[in-house]
Formats: C-alpha cells, structure tokens, sequence
C-alpha cells in the first residue's frame, strides 16, 4: 500500500508540475487560471494527492514561477487546501473547490500585492487569483471528479 500511494502521490506530482509549465503563460502572475488546480479535487479519491498536489506545486513554482515568495506561499497554500480538501471527503464535492479557492486567493492574492507588488491592491489580487481558481476547481475539477467516479478506479 505504502508503494501504491508513493507512486500516486509522484504521479500526480509530475502531472501538475507539467500542466502548469506546460500552460506557463495563464499558470503565473495577476491572471491566473492553473488548469493544473482541478486536481485539486483528487484528495476526496486518495490520500496521496496531498504531498503529490504540494510537490508539483512545488516543482512548478521552484521552475517557472515568480521566485522564492511563490514558492514558498504558493506551495504551502496548495499544501493547506489539499489538507482541508482531505477533511471533505466524506461531503459534497461541490465544496471540495472551496478551501483551494479561498486559501489561494488569500495567500496568493496577499504574496502579489504586498510581496512581489504588482500594482494592485490586495482585494483586486485576491479577487482574480479566486476567479481564476474557481475557474480551474469548478469549471474543470468538478467534471474531472465526477469523470473519475465513473470510471471508479481503485484508489
């Protein structure tokens, strides 16, 4: 089980890590849409999307992002909405978007206004990193959660 996992975790690392440098141009900046934030959706499927969802978000920060404060905040901010995201499973997956919705805007939107400054204020940063997310988590991952509930893999 722990090799089965391990590799989950890796390969869902590998996947979002290569979408978001793949989709460089709309992963990083004010207006951000990271397609590779519907997989977010996958802690309600497994466990190992929590480190596998941080270390791509690492990796994908560490490569083409916007330095050490998005790969820092970034990373850990994917690393709590995983987390939260964890804790629903046993709900709706209509409210699995949220925590990574709402904590991406907030870190990620406070990282651009006040730390790397691009010209905003914080409520504007927040509110485009959320649209883009939800844009990603609902528009996206929600088909993806529903795509792999029919399918039923054995996670």
């Amino acid at each position: 089980m722990y090799i089965r996992r391990t590799v989950q975790g890796a390969l869902i690392a590998a996947i979002y890590a290569a979408v978001t440098l793949l989709l460089a141009p709309i992963s990083y900046g004010l207006m951000q849409i990271r397609v590779s934030e519907a997989l977010c959706i996958l802690p309600l499927f497994t466990p190992a999307a929590v480190p596998g969802l941080f270390v791509g978000c690492l990796l994908a920060n560490l490569i083409g992002g916007m330095g050490i404060y998005d790969v820092v905040i970034g990373s850990l901010a994917t690393l709590a909405a995983a987390l939260l995201t964890l804790l629903l499973k046993k709900r709706s997956p209509w409210l699995a978007p949220l925590p990574t919705i709402l904590i991406n805007a907030l870190a990620v939107g406070a990282m651009l206004a006040y730390l790397v400054g691009v010209g905003e204020s914080f409520a504007v940063c927040a509110l485009y990193v959320g649209a883009g997310e939800a844009i990603a988590c609902y528009i996206l991952g929600i088909p993806l959660y529903f795509a792999l509930k029919r399918v039923d893999l054995d996670w």
